[in-house]
């Protein structure tokens, strides 16, 4: 096909061309434009084809289904009746494609990858702020220590009314567009113009952007003299420099028994999660083998001393722990170097590699399976296709799975022996804990989910603290005076009901009677998480979670661990 038009005749000198010319002129080019770009859309799809259709070549030409999908998408482009979102339809048709291959596979825009590689790459360049937005206006929750906001005295509770003298309070900004106008390179200044309350005047900041790490790491502390505890939210490439100095810090304070509360947790990379493991067992012992059809089969051994290797350990997981998560639960379970507790984890077992499309997306492709040391497979089934697969959450909820560990059925063939005890563990889907410990629904209500869900409880909070700071940091000089004294009154939570009525919450006084203490704990929590920061936040939440409290409970009772860490007889 011929992209470029047949040249113009060239005109006389410097003698303008007749208005027509001009006008057919344009048209050519813009025709060229717009073929151009189809003609790159429709690359993407072939490069798509190539890479999931034919990813051989036979004889140095593409597969015939792989040019049949390009040609299809030439015609559309070329002929459809009506006006289409060309791009739109690229998109959706390479979204479809992936799902019918396997739940994982996946497609990612360029905008998209942007913001998932700030997670895993644990960082990116801005000004270092945690912020919400409130009453129409950037609300800033905490300015990130060390970070170039902090360095220029932006402080909790001030508000961004100006960003390069254009005022963006009260004028409908989204939390996107925020992102882009305080985002940059690295070096870059922005001047921003701040209200802080009790100062009459505007307070004008030039921050100059700089890298920001996104910590995977969302809490540690020590739970008593002996056990430390650790939260990590993902596996991303600065989780095993935060783990290693949180456990170094731990062990500083005395700690002998670790808890590592992976709940909530979807993994990331598949090598970070070896190194964590590595960590924890001794020796060479597997920690995870990968096998694919187009892929070299590996294994991944335990290779160097790790930072606790002894004393008792307890995981935490839950049916969002999926991916390396499980990697990690699989080995220790395996290995029988600790115990497993909590709900079953997510189930997945297959492993991406990414390839970028030539405008700068990428698909995630399903390469291999990984199997836990002892052979396990923890995919769970997904031959019932996308829609049922992303359903199983929830049919495990309406089975009773999550409140009754019964309700869960294992076939004999997915039963395994681990390695040094010989118990039976599960494959088939997901890591099944060694201690369940059921949802926990009786303190949920309606009421209570609309406080959480339609944003209120949060927005109120940031309001209540806002107000009260000053009042709040005189009262409690330190988080320890905080944690054995403070509860929220009946007037906090009176306000609270009248702030969610305000937001066309109606209040319904058998639902706030079932939910009254999780509401007041979770406003501790915030209250804590706002003045101090997240290790305080969990250190309050936690006391009412139920899987750490068992976690508590087994590292503060040998006999417990040790039942379940029994020689089992084959």
């Amino acid at each position: 096909m011929t992209l470029v038009p047949n040249p113009l005749p060239p005109s006389n000198g410097n003698r303008k061309p007749r208005e027509g010319c001009q006008q057919k002129r344009r048209q050519l080019v813009n025709s060229m434009n717009v073929k151009i770009k189809n003609m790159h859309r429709i690359r993407n799809i072939l490069v798509v084809a190539i890479l999931v259709i034919a990813p051989r070549m036979t004889n140095g030409q593409w597969n015939a289904e792989a040019l049949k999908l390009a040609q299809v998408m030439e015609k559309v482009s070329r002929f459809y009746v009506d006006t289409i979102d060309e791009s739109a339809v690229v998109e959706r048709t390479i979204v479809q494609m992936l799902h019918e291959l396997d739940p994982h596979s996946s497609y990612l825009s360029k905008e998209e990858l942007e913001a998932l590689n700030e997670q895993l790459e644990g960082e990116f360049e801005g000004i270092g702020v945690s912020f919400n937005i409130l009453e129409d206006t950037i609300y800033i929750v905490r300015a990130i220590s060390g970070g170039p906001s902090e360095s220029v005295g932006i402080m909790a509770g001030d508000r961004i009314v100006k960003i390069e003298e254009e005022t963006v309070a009260g004028t409908g900004i989204t939390t996107r567009d925020v992102q882009r106008l305080l985002k940059g390179p690295k070096g870059t200044q922005v001047n921003v113009s701040v209200q802080r309350r009790n100062t009459k005047d505007l307070l004008e900041f030039n921050i100059t952007r700089d890298k920001i790490p996104v910590l995977s790491l969302d809490a540690s502390y020590m739970v008593n003299e002996r056990i430390g505890y650790l939260k990590l939210a993902r596996f991303s490439h600065t989780t095993i420099e935060e783990f290693e100095r949180a456990v170094r810090s731990l062990k500083s304070q005395g700690m002998e028994d670790l808890i590592i509360d992976l709940s909530g947790n979807g993994g990331g990379w598949l090598p970070v999660a070896v190194d964590l493991a590595d960590h924890l067992l001794s020796g060479d012992k597997e920690i995870v083998s990968t096998e694919g059809s187009k892929v070299p089969n590996r294994k991944y051994r335990a290779r160097k001393s790790g930072l606790f290797e002894d004393g008792n350990l307890v995981i935490m997981i839950d049916g969002s722990s999926a991916s390396a998560s499980e990697i990690v639960s699989g080995a220790v379970q395996d290995w029988d170097r600790g115990v497993i507790v909590g709900r079953r984890s997510f189930g997945k077992g297959l492993v991406q590699q990414p390839f970028m499309l030539s405008d700068g997306s990428l698909i995630r492709l399903t390469v291999a399976r990984y199997y836990t040391p002892t052979g396990r497979l923890i995919q769970k089934p997904y031959e019932d296709g996308y829609e049922e697969y992303a359903m199983d959450i929830i049919n495990r909820y309406n089975k009773g799975e999550l409140s009754n560990a019964d309700s869960i059925v294992f076939p004999p063939s997915q039963q395994y022996r681990t390695l040094t005890l010989n118990r039976t563990v599960y494959g088939g889907g997901g890591i099944m804990p060694d201690y369940f410990v059921p949802l926990d629904t009786s303190i949920y209500s309606d009421y209570y989910r609309s406080l959480i869900s339609l944003g209120i409880f949060n927005q109120f909070m940031l309001q209540h603290v806002d107000k009260h700071r000053k009042e709040l940091q005189e009262r409690f000089t330190d988080f320890e005076t905080f944690s054995k004294e403070y509860m929220p009154s009946q007037s906090e939570l009176e306000q609270l009901i009248s702030f969610a009525a305000g937001e066309e919450l109606e209040f319904k006084q058998e639902d706030w009677s079932t939910s009254k203490d999780q509401i007041a704990m979770l406003f501790t929590s915030y209250l804590a998480r706002d003045l101090w920061g997240m290790d305080e936040f969990f250190e309050v939440y936690n006391q009412s979670d139920e899987v750490f409290l068992k976690a508590v409970e087994i590292l503060e009772n040998p006999s417990m661990l040790h039942q379940k860490l029994a020689k089992v007889d084959p």
